[in-house]
């Protein structure tokens, strides 16, 4: 049997790390990232131009994922059986509540947007589907850690990013919010990612009752949350009917 292929292997690897950036990458930080010689790596992004899985910036020069990668993404959300029992309850539920709700599960240390339907209203919003968020900062991030579904190592290492002043930042701290967690069913997330902003959150269950992904509702802080700062119990009801039902088609006994 043939071995790998090392040039499709180099590819790859330069795919992952331009994944798993905030940022655009430059020529030289993708070559000493992965240990490669400038020549080798731009070869390989040449390449990947070539076929629109990188773009490269005009005007830095730095390169990013492209558009049919992300196309081949989608594709695979689309067959992704979380994503296609979910959508009719989903799209129910940001009827429902008035917000914009978001499935996610677990990908190398984040939390894998594979569901966005936007808050019903006329106001400019971008598709999150396929955006990567992290797992201590957001409440559908939470759940996964709070119900193993995602290890609080990967959380933790390389040290969390602080959002916003509210981001929780330590072990101790996401200890503590994630035995809340499970005490009440839910996870909350506010103004941890970005200022004003809220969200709750609450598994998805599977075959034996394993969470296999989270379901949530994001908007304002005065949305989201009473005068207390805690979500508001009619949406806590609504996006509980909501994760029980996708659980139910996902094959969980009742819970």
């Amino acid at each position: 049997m043939a071995g790998p292929v090392q040039s499709i292997e180099r590819a790859a690897a330069i795919l992952r790390l331009l994944a798993g950036g905030p940022r655009r990458l430059g020529l030289g930080e993708v070559a000493a990232s992965l240990g490669l010689a400038k020549g080798t790596a731009h070869g390989i992004l040449r390449t990947l131009q070539h076929v629109d899985f990188v773009e490269q910036d005009a005007a830095t020069g730095k390169y990013q994922l492209g558009a049919a990668l992300l196309h081949l993404g989608t594709s695979y959300l689309d067959v992704n059986e979380l994503r296609s029992r979910s959508i009719n309850w989903a799209d129910a539920l940001a009827a429902r509540s008035g917000e914009s709700v978001r499935l996610g599960t677990p990908l190398e240390g984040r939390v894998l947007v594979v569901h966005h339907v936007f808050r019903p209203d006329d106001t400019l919003q971008s598709l999150e589907v396929g955006s990567l968020l992290p797992l201590h900062a957001s409440s559908l991030g939470k759940v996964l850690l709070a119900f193993g579904a995602a290890p609080l190592d990967e959380a933790l290492e390389p040290a969390p990013e602080a959002y916003t002043r509210h981001t929780l930042v330590t072990r101790a701290q996401l200890t503590r919010a994630l035995a809340d967690v499970r005490e009440n069913g839910w996870a909350a997330e506010v103004q941890e990612m970005d200022m004003g902003e809220a969200g709750v959150a609450m598994p998805i269950r599977g075959h034996g009752g394993l969470v296999v992904g989270a379901i949530g509702l994001s908007g304002a802080v005065e949305r989201i949350c009473d005068g207390q700062g805690r979500p508001r119990p009619e949406l806590v009801t609504l996006l509980r009917d909501a994760a029980r039902a996708i659980s139910r088609d996902l094959g969980a006994a009742r819970w």
